[in-house]
């Protein structure tokens, strides 16, 4: 992938194989993602949680994790 320094944003664009829908699940972190960065994550963690949205805790050790949007399409949340 490729990391894009936009002022004070960073935009992280990755290439990966389809990865067929009942997979979709098991690892989030390696399927097709946007991300955002945000403030605080376990204050964004309960907000969906809240809301009834899946979380996945990334395995990458880092303050981040994963959920679905409501068409099903995976976002990351990182926080910097």
């Amino acid at each position: 992938g490729a990391w894009y320094q936009v002022g004070n944003y960073q935009i992280h664009l990755i290439v990966a194989p389809t990865v067929p829908t009942e997979n979709q699940n098991e690892k989030w972190g390696r399927n097709p993602h946007f991300a955002f960065s945000v403030a605080d994550l376990d204050i964004a963690k309960q907000e969906l949680l809240n809301h009834n949205y899946p979380i996945q805790p990334s395995a990458s050790g880092r303050p981040a994790l994963f959920t679905q949007d409501p068409d099903g399409n995976i976002v990351e949340l990182s926080q910097q």
